[in-house]
């Protein structure tokens, strides 16, 4: 039985780490520390439960039914859980987060020294995408490329930039801003939920369970076991990346004190810290972030879609590939304004999802209990979805004033209300007749 050995399990866990960590889990703490000033504490709590406990049980919960969301979708039934498996992988994927990875790198990291234009931008692009693709295309290598080599660079600059927060910071910690005196830990939280990496952890499942069997391991029980050490690593990483910005952002009052975003808090910071050489070095950890994140999730659609479509995974890979370069060189804006909407809909869905598939063991009829929960929630997170695209006239007013709507949380209630009566009805029906064939 061939098994890993630790040299192996920290490679994955690296990679697994790499894989996250996009240029959104880079701005969102530092712009959360700034807000929470003295309240960091509590901030930073509820940032981590939402930006790494929930990833985190879904790794989990994905090791625990195979590395596949096939599986994890079954008590919904084959042509739920495909319509959803397939809008999570194009949301996640070539529709909004490859393309966004390609864009954020460059307007963070390439911008400053080229100017924001359509050609910096094209060049760029097809330089970034060209990496990607050879990154994606072999992906039994995917330990080695990226757990072995890229990372590293990428926790060396990490640790530069995170020790100089802690080390020089570039002030005290500032006072706190309104919306983080009353409430730290739920806007803390509310910022992790942001992040979307439950979403992302979702099609990562299946390449850490892949990375894990192609270095030889078949036992399914050890793929589960690698698969959550993996996870636990990557929660480590990001755990004391998370804080180490919140830091930067709680201490950068006095130099970004009127900054509108983490971008700008990072840029401010490493120029004030370190002049030209700190916007190098920001350059050099968000493209590799981006980069990372950008073969996880071109190289997790290839392996789904082709085993959905007559189509090889090269073929698959490539093609999003060309897309997702297309979609880059719309611009940001324009990628948000479209995208975000839908991801703010999904992800009430995977998070109900992964919570009822942790707790399977409960139900007496796993459909009985999934299929109810799922479908309120997605009728509240396409509200919450829709307020967001700013159409919440279409929903009905009673939906704006349940607990949470504010803040893109209304399906909570009512999920968790559905939950408990289905888990009622669940009891009382008893286990299903099995019908015998």
């Amino acid at each position: 039985m061939t098994r890993l050995h630790g040299s192996d399990l920290l490679a994955l866990g690296f990679m697994t780490f790499a894989l996250f960590l996009g240029a959104g889990n880079i701005i969102f703490p530092p712009s959360a520390g700034l807000a929470a000033g003295e309240n960091i504490g509590l901030a930073a709590l509820g940032f981590l439960l939402t930006g790494v406990g929930l990833p985190l049980l879904t790794i989990v919960a994905l090791a625990r039914v195979g590395g596949g969301m096939a599986l994890l979708t079954a008590p919904l039934g084959k042509r739920a859980g495909l319509l959803f498996a397939v809008i999570v992988y194009l949301t996640i994927g070539p529709l909004f987060a490859t393309p966004r990875t390609a864009v954020v790198s460059f307007e963070m990291g390439v911008a400053p020294f080229t100017g924001n234009s359509e050609a910096p931008l094209l060049i760029y692009t097809l330089a970034y995408f060209a990496a990607v693709l050879f990154l994606s295309l072999n992906p039994g290598r995917l330990v080695d490329r990226i757990g072995k080599f890229i990372t590293p660079v990428l926790l060396a600059a990490l640790l530069v930039l995170g020790g100089a927060a802690l080390l020089v910071p570039a002030g005290e910690i500032g006072q706190v801003s309104v919306d983080y005196q009353s409430a730290p830990f739920v806007q803390g939280f509310l910022q992790g939920y942001l992040t979307m990496d439950t979403l992302g952890a979702l099609v990562f499942g299946i390449v850490i369970a892949t990375a894990i069997r192609d270095r030889g391991v078949r036992d399914g029980a050890l793929v589960t076991r690698y698969s959550v050490i993996a996870g636990l690593i990557a929660a480590f990483g990001l755990s004391l990346v998370y804080l180490a910005l919140f830091y930067l952002g709680a201490t950068s009052q006095g130099i970004a004190g009127e900054a509108q975003n983490g971008v700008q808090i990072l840029t401010a910071y490493v120029q004030h810290t370190f002049g030209t050489a700190g916007s190098l070095l920001l350059a050099v950890v968000i493209t590799l972030a981006c980069l990372t994140t950008a073969v996880g999730l071109l190289t997790a659609c290839g392996e789904f879609f082709s085993s959905l479509l007559p189509l090889s995974y090269r073929l698959v890979v490539l093609g999003f590939g060309v897309f997702s370069l297309l979609v880059a060189n719309q611009g940001l804006t324009q990628l948000i304004s479209v995208s975000v909407p839908v991801l703010v809909g999904l992800y009430p869905l995977a998070i109900v999802l992964v919570a009822l598939s942790l707790l399977d063991g409960l139900w007496l009829s796993s459909p009985r209990v999934f299929i109810p929960v799922m479908a309120v929630t997605l009728v509240f997170g396409l509200v919450d979805g829709f307020a967001a695209a700013g159409f919440s006239q279409w929903a009905p007013r009673s939906f704006g004033e349940l607990p949470l709507a504010g803040q893109g949380l209304g399906w909570l209630v009512p999920a968790l209300a559905t939950l408990l009566l289905v888990a009622v009805l669940d009891r009382l029906l008893g286990k299903p007749e099995r019908v015998l064939a």
